[in-house]
C-alpha cells in the first residue's frame, strides 16, 4: 500500500516530467512569436499534448517490440534547414531508452573520410539486431547541401544516384527497415524561422554561415530536392513527404505514420515488485563534507 506523502511525491515526480514537455512548447511560442493564448490556442494546445503522450506510449510499445524481435529500424530525416526534422527527432526519441534508439547526426567529413567509399562513414552507424538509429540527415547531403554548395563533382553526384538505390536495397535485403522522411516548408516560413532564431540568443548557435547561404540558394536546393525524390524513391525504400509549416501537427503525423509502418505489437511484460531494501545493523552512513556539497542557491 504507498502512503498518501509516497503517492504525492509519485505524482509530483510525473508532473516535472510533463514539464520538459511545457517548457518545449513555451520555447516554441516564443520562437513563433506568438503571445499570449486565446481559447483556440488552449484547446490545441491540449489536443497537441494528448496526442503527444499517447503517440509516445506506442513508440515505447514499439521500442519493446524491436528488443524483444532483434528488429532493425533505420529512420532517415532530411529537410531544408530550419524545417523542424531536430524537434520531430527530440519528441520521437524523449522516452525511449537511448540505448535502443539513437541518433546520428554526422559532421562534414574530414580529410581521410573524403578519400573513403562515401558511404563508409554511415555504415558504422547502422544498427545491429534490436536497436533503432535516425538519422539527423544522412548520405542524402551528397544529393543536396554537396549539389547545391558545389562540395561534390558531376561525377561524384550521378555515381551516387546509381549507388544509392543498391546500397538501399542491400540494407533492406539484409534485414534493415527504411523510412525516409523529407520535411517540407514554405519559403516564407524558413524566412520567419531564420529570423526568430536571429533575434534568440538561446537558437541564434542554430545558424551557420551555411544555413544563411542555403537561404540565398532556395530554388538551387528546390531543383535538388526534385531531382533526389525523384531519382532515390523505390519500392523498398520509399520517400515520404511531412507537410511541416506547422510544426506540431508535423511532429504528431510524422510519429503517426512512423508507427503505422512498423509491424509492431505490445510485448507483455511480467509484473514488477520492487524487492524489500536490506538493512544492515553494522552499517553506519558517513557524514558527506560540507565543503563538496553543491550550494542551494534556488
Amino acid at each position: 500500500m504507498i502512503s498518501q506523502d509516497k503517492q504525492r511525491r509519485f505524482e509530483a515526480e510525473l508532473i516535472d516530467s510533463y514539464d520538459e514537455e511545457l517548457e518545449m512548447e513555451l520555447d516554441d511560442r516564443m520562437l513563433d512569436g506568438e503571445g499570449t493564448f486565446t481559447d483556440e490556442d488552449r484547446a490545441l494546445r491540449k489536443m497537441y499534448f494528448r496526442e503527444l503522450f499517447r503517440l509516445q506510449g506506442e513508440l515505447v510499445k514499439l521500442q519493446d517490440w524491436v528488443v524483444t524481435t532483434g528488429h532493425r529500424l533505420v529512420v532517415i530525416f532530411e529537410g531544408r534547414d530550419a524545417a523542424g526534422k531536430g524537434g520531430a527527432i527530440k519528441r520521437i526519441t524523449q522516452r525511449l531508452n537511448p540505448r535502443v534508439c539513437r541518433v546520428a547526426a554526422l559532421p562534414a567529413p574530414n580529410n581521410r573520410e573524403r578519400t573513403q567509399w562515401y558511404f563508409q562513414r554511415y555504415v558504422t552507424h547502422l544498427p545491429a539486431g534490436g536497436e533503432i538509429v535516425l538519422f539527423d540527415r544522412s548520405w542524402y547531403n551528397r544529393a543536396g547541401v554537396e549539389r547545391v554548395m558545389n562540395f561534390c563533382t558531376d561525377e561524384e553526384y550521378e555515381e551516387f544516384f546509381r549507388s544509392v538505390p543498391e546500397f538501399e536495397k542491400m540494407l533492406v535485403r539484409s534485414g534493415i527497415q527504411i523510412i525516409k522522411y523529407w520535411f517540407s516548408i514554405t519559403d516564407d516560413e524558413q524566412e520567419v524561422r531564420f529570423q526568430a532564431r536571429i533575434q534568440d540568443p538561446l537558437k541564434q548557435w542554430k545558424l551557420s554561415p551555411m544555413d544563411l547561404e542555403s537561404r540565398r540558394r532556395w530554388e538551387a536546393y528546390t531543383v535538388a530536392k526534385e531531382v533526389m525524390l525523384q531519382r532515390s524513391h523505390i519500392p523498398e525504400a520509399p520517400w515520404w513527404v511531412v507537410q511541416a509549416v506547422d510544426k506540431k501537427r508535423a511532429r504528431l503525423n510524422c510519429m503517426h505514420h512512423l508507427l503505422s509502418q512498423v509491424p509492431y505489437h505490445e510485448i507483455e511484460h511480467p509484473a514488477i515488485d520492487l524487492p524489500a531494501r536490506v538493512y544492515n545493523k553494522d552499517y553506519s552512513r558517513q557524514p558527506v563534507p560540507g565543503s563538496i556539497i553543491v550550494p542551494e542557491v534556488y
